[in-house]
């Protein structure tokens, strides 16, 4: 019979395993999860407590065609009703909480703009045009800087799309391009967001927990604490695992794979070295401790050609890193400031973004409870910058070298609401630094990136967010589903193939709302006149 080894336990892990047993016929004893950490989940995490603080790294945020992972989470029954799948609550609390951002841009004064224009001028639209119709071959090893005058990255649409998906100006331009064509239905309605799509509670509650659920009811092993540190590969031109060692309680195992086995490996990790901190310290950006997740795609892509090049997203630290806060209170200040400055009820208002302050914050507020246990008392937000290195506005050092507390009150300092020594006063907040959070963002060319399942191969895929998927985007729960897909379906050699990715750049409607977007809404309001 054959077994199959999965080596990571985030999202793209417990996706193949869903698809194995699903649509490969596998059954859950025969598949193995190995985690090195001591929790699932991978960069979908989660966890805390009213007393010691709530905290998440990051928040994924979803769209209508994320097709791989609805179809995914359709046989997932969510914990809150085991009769409605993962998906149909999504869909669900779409209906009831879909956001309409009224403050998605705040500037220096801590006022809401008009977002509703994206400040473009002539060239500005006409570079974004050409950004859009470039051939992806022609953009290796380039930066967005590259495509783009300096006058782009002051229009109010850099603001938003920046914040949104996390890009920064000397990010790649085939990542940003793809984002752009991906994406390109979002255009209509990017200022209040209402295209975005969230889970009821955070990605680990709502789409983890009952994933770890269903996978254990359906007998697979997950080990956790055990640590994949080498891939042994048979001689010849073929791409055959034989074997794997794993480091598990100070012991070394080795496991011999079959001819008929598979084994689908995580290579990388954008939330790995990640360092917690709290209201009181400072989070340390340490990477000197290897992750597994890189140590094993180094080592794999320097036994054989065609296994991607790991050294071009992990070894430029200042280029990939950004820091994230969450805060927990049982004062309800904040939340009622907050509507009033918004105009949107708390959940409903979708990302707010202090455009002009030197960390480029972005915070929001989510829809209560966010976390499944979370009491009624309890309230749970979170915020991010993408400049940390930065001297604050207010607080006079980086963030990244400032306490909980210290980014807390740069925060607050940025918006015009009263109550902030109070709010302060009253709140938990646990800093994250990560030092590869944009990793897969950063400048590349074809073949950086192994393929899902590389030339040869009879039983080895990649997958996750550094196996390479053609048009998908990266930094989305849908491109990691997707590669476990795509590694199912092509090494069983099922009939079944992931849907194709939605191309909306060549649906006519679409790129006509997509253009009378960008020249509608094509004047830079005055108080940005100059800049």
């Amino acid at each position: 019979m054959a077994k199959a080894y999965l080596v990571g336990s985030g999202i793209a892990s417990l996706s193949a395993a869903t698809f194995l047993i699903r649509d490969g016929g596998f059954k859950g004893s025969d598949i193995v999860i190995f985690e090195e950490q001591g929790r699932n989940g991978g960069s979908l995490d989660a966890a805390g407590s009213p007393e010691t603080g709530y905290t998440m790294r990051g928040g994924r945020m979803f769209e209508i065609h994320f097709e791989c992972t609805y179809d995914m989470l359709r046989s997932i029954p969510s914990l809150d009703n085991p009769a409605v799948s993962v998906t149909d609550d999504t869909f669900a609390f779409h209906e009831d909480f879909a956001w309409d951002d009224h403050a998605r841009l705040i500037d220096a004064s801590g006022q809401p703009i008009d977002a509703h224009s994206m400040g473009f001028t002539e060239r500005d639209r006409l570079e974004l045009v050409r950004c859009f119709a470039t051939p992806e071959q022609l953009l290796d090893g380039k930066r967005i800087t590259d495509c783009f005058s300096p006058a782009f990255f002051t229009t109010n649409f850099w603001w938003m799309w920046c914040t949104t998906f996390a890009f920064e100006p000397w990010h790649s331009a085939i990542e940003f391009r793809r984002y752009l064509n991906r994406f390109v239905h979002l255009f209509k309605t990017f200022d209040n967001m209402s295209g975005i799509y969230r889970t009821r509670y955070n990605q680990y509650d709502s789409i983890v927990r009952p994933m770890l659920a269903w996978l254990g009811d359906q007998g697979v092993t997950i080990r956790l604490d055990s640590r994949i540190t080498d891939v042994r590969l048979a001689d010849g031109d073929a791409l055959t695992v034989t074997g794997l060692t794993c480091l598990s309680g100070g012991k070394t195992e080795d496991i011999t794979i079959g001819p008929d086995d598979l084994v689908m490996v995580t290579n990388g990790s954008m939330t790995a070295n990640s360092t917690l901190a709290s209201t009181d310290t400072v989070p340390a950006l340490d990477t000197s401790g290897s992750s597994g997740s890189w140590q094993l795609w180094r080592d794999l892509a320097a036994k054989r050609p065609g296994l991607g090049n790991p050294a071009v997203f992990d070894s430029s630290i200042k280029d990939s890193t950004w820091e994230s806060f969450t805060v927990t209170t049982k004062d309800p200040t904040f939340f009622e400031e907050m509507e009033k400055f918004s105009g949107s009820e708390a959940g409903k208002g979708g990302l707010i973004t202090m455009k002009d302050s030197n960390w480029l914050l972005t915070i929001v507020l989510n829809h209560q409870p966010h976390f499944r246990e979370q009491p009624a008392d309890t309230y749970v937000w979170w915020g991010y910058a993408l400049f940390p290195d930065k001297v604050g506005d207010h607080v006079a050092k980086p963030m990244s070298a400032c306490t909980g507390r210290e980014i807390l009150q740069e925060a607050l300092a940025h918006l015009a609401i009263d109550n902030r020594e109070r709010i302060v006063d009253n709140s938990i907040v646990l800093p994250t630094i990560m030092p590869y959070i944009t990793s897969q963002f950063l400048v590349r060319s074809h073949g950086d990136r192994p393929d899902v399942v590389p030339a040869g191969s009879t039983n080895l895929a990649f997958i996750g967010q550094y196996a390479e998927v053609p048009d998908d985007v990266v930094f989305t729960v849908e491109y990691s589903v997707r590669t476990a897909q795509v590694a199912v379906a092509t090494l069983l050699g099922l009939d079944t193939k992931p849907k194709p990715v939605y191309k909306g750049q060549y649906n006519p409607k679409v790129l006509v709302e997509a253009l009378e977007t960008m020249h509608r809404r094509g004047s830079k309001p005055k108080a940005q006149a100059g800049a």
